[in-house]
């Protein structure tokens, strides 16, 4: 699926990035919903549940020697919602997949939550969220 696309980074420092560790051999799009691996260390999203880190703020080349990346954490982001129903207006969305959201269900656990929906949206459409509201 599609990276997550940036509408508005907020905070006092936009997007409110933090710098994780990546493993040289990564490949990462700019935008890609990343999860935590180990302590600190990130890998792309890929599963329901994963542990959502933030979002990817630059590209990450497979073996070109980086081996930390920035990835944002507050901001307003065109996201794809991959569920089997609709993502209404306010509701909690978290990880589903590789770039993907549903809204929130009750097997879901908290730290896959990646934000709030900011308007509502059908199956593989892509809707804002809005990211690091205070979870």
């Amino acid at each position: 699926m599609a990276c997550a696309v940036i509408i508005e980074l907020l905070g006092k420092v936009p997007g409110r990035p933090v710098r994780y560790t990546v493993a040289n051999a990564a490949a990462l799009e700019k935008g890609c919903l990343v999860q935590m691996e180990t302590p600190r260390t990130i890998i792309a999203t890929a599963a329901d549940n994963d542990p959502f880190a933030g979002i990817a703020a630059a590209e990450k080349v497979t073996l070109d020697g980086q081996t930390s990346i920035a990835c944002y954490t507050h901001g307003i982001f065109d996201i794809t919602n991959d569920a089997a129903a609709t993502i209404l207006i306010g509701e909690r969305v978290s990880i589903k997949g590789a770039n993907d959201i549903a809204k929130v269900a009750a097997a879901d656990r908290l730290f896959s939550n990646v934000g709030i929906a900011l308007e509502a949206g059908a199956i593989n459409e892509v809707i804002a969220v809005l990211v690091g509201s205070g979870f």
